[in-house]
């Protein structure tokens, strides 16, 4: 993974090329409302999008291996324990048992061939 650097109160990811449409997606680490955490990106329809990764259904990362958070078909993400999936470009919940829920977004920008994430009140950089 690529080493983290600040650029304006953003925080660099991953260069672009990393992440593919519908493939591998991403993980960096953060500090959710004071808990050690990660968050991830991923490409859909040609555009970057974070999530903290927590499922909506139960406090549990999703990715079934690391970086492996689209189901099979490369539609939806997906939670590997209970099988909830989520609509990659809002991470509202399409089915399971996370009815109503939705994955907490993260901001991020794709500049200069980089995808670089931004902290806000919730999700920060992680403590040093």
């Amino acid at each position: 993974m690529a080493e983290r650097e600040r650029v304006m109160d953003e925080i660099l990811v991953c260069a672009t090329a990393d992440v593919e449409d519908g493939g591998k997606g991403v993980r960096f680490a953060v500090n959710a409302d004071g808990t050690a955490g990660t968050g991830f990106v991923v490409r859909y329809d040609g555009a970057p999008y974070a999530y903290l990764n927590r499922c909506a259904h139960m406090p549990i990362e999703l990715d079934w291996a690391e970086g492996e958070f689209f189901e099979s078909g490369g539609a939806y993400l997906m939670c590997a324990t209970h099988g909830a999936i989520y609509a990659p470009d809002t991470g509202v919940c399409a089915g399971g048992p996370c009815r109503g829920g939705r994955l907490r977004p993260i901001a991020v920008v794709e500049r200069d061939q980089q995808i670089f994430w931004q902290p806000d009140d919730y999700v920060r950089p992680p403590a040093a």
